[in-house]
């Protein structure tokens, strides 16, 4: 059952003009969400409705350092939303799936001069999931990466953000885009980069190759630059197995090929 909307009063003042009542907004929705029997009782439409306030809200939001403050706040969400202990993503993957669908659904119609504050709020909240899943307490194998919530993110951005059918009418272009430009710096900050021989003690390197995998999927689309650009950043020198600086080519003489030093007289 849908939780009733009399319940939820603080979606509209989400959007609001006014920017204590949007403040005042936000705060109500933390300490809602907090509570488990309750944010696990809200269905897919109720995260809908939640995540349309929640895209207003930054909508609304002027001037950068608010700007920033909010997105980080939005991303910080992940981090008081309850995680029962019989099913860790029975509220944070659902809650973050709602995310994706309404930025899908909005990207389009966002204009150009307010593209900058959503970039960094799917910045934000990407590293947020990634910081997530590292969160995670060690199984049984004293693995952190390699648990429920693991498989449960992997799923999700295969499913959303990095769906791997190129249904461009589900997921636009540039937000394709915009996740294959972050998910490395992303993946960095959160320390998936290590360079280690073999299985990760952690599970952090089996996580990292199988996100490359799905990014991998990209290199396929049938959008010439979405392929282009997974294929750039699978290639980022930072990725454990790539050079960060690769060999000049070099012709029979000498000279660099991919220079050029004018007609020849």
């Amino acid at each position: 059952m849908a939780a009733d909307e009399r319940n939820m009063p603080f979606i509209k003042h989400l959007a609001s003009s006014d920017r204590k009542t949007r403040t005042s907004a936000l705060s109500t929705l933390r300490t809602f969400l907090t509570a488990p029997t309750t944010a696990r009782k809200l269905t897919e439409l109720d995260h809908l409705k939640l995540w349309k306030g929640l895209f207003y809200s930054v909508w609304m939001c002027d001037r950068p350092v608010p700007q920033q403050k909010l997105c980080t706040e939005l991303a910080d969400l992940l981090f008081v939303l309850p995680a029962p202990k019989d099913d860790e993503c029975a509220v944070v993957i659902p809650f973050l799936r709602a995310f994706w669908a309404t930025l899908a659904r909005e990207w389009t119609a966002i204009d150009v001069l307010r593209m900058e504050k959503y970039l960094l709020l799917v910045r934000r909240v990407f590293g947020a999931s990634l910081a997530w899943v590292g969160g995670e307490k060690k199984n049984k194998s004293g693995e952190t990466w390699a648990g429920v919530r693991a498989n449960g993110m992997l799923q999700l951005l295969e499913e959303w953000p990095l769906e791997k059918t190129g249904n461009l009418s589900k997921v636009p272009v540039g937000l394709r885009l915009h996740v294959l430009d972050i998910w490395v710096d992303e993946a960095e900050k959160v320390e998936l980069l290590t360079e280690e021989e073999g299985e990760s003690s952690d599970g952090s390197r089996e996580f990292l190759v199988k996100l490359r995998r799905i990014v991998e999927a990209q290199s396929k689309s049938p959008c010439k630059p979405v392929r282009v650009r997974a294929k750039e950043s699978l290639t980022d020198g930072r990725l454990p197995g790539n050079k960060a600086d690769s060999p000049v080519e070099m012709d029979d003489d000498g000279n660099d090929r991919g220079s050029w030093d004018g007609f020849d007289d």
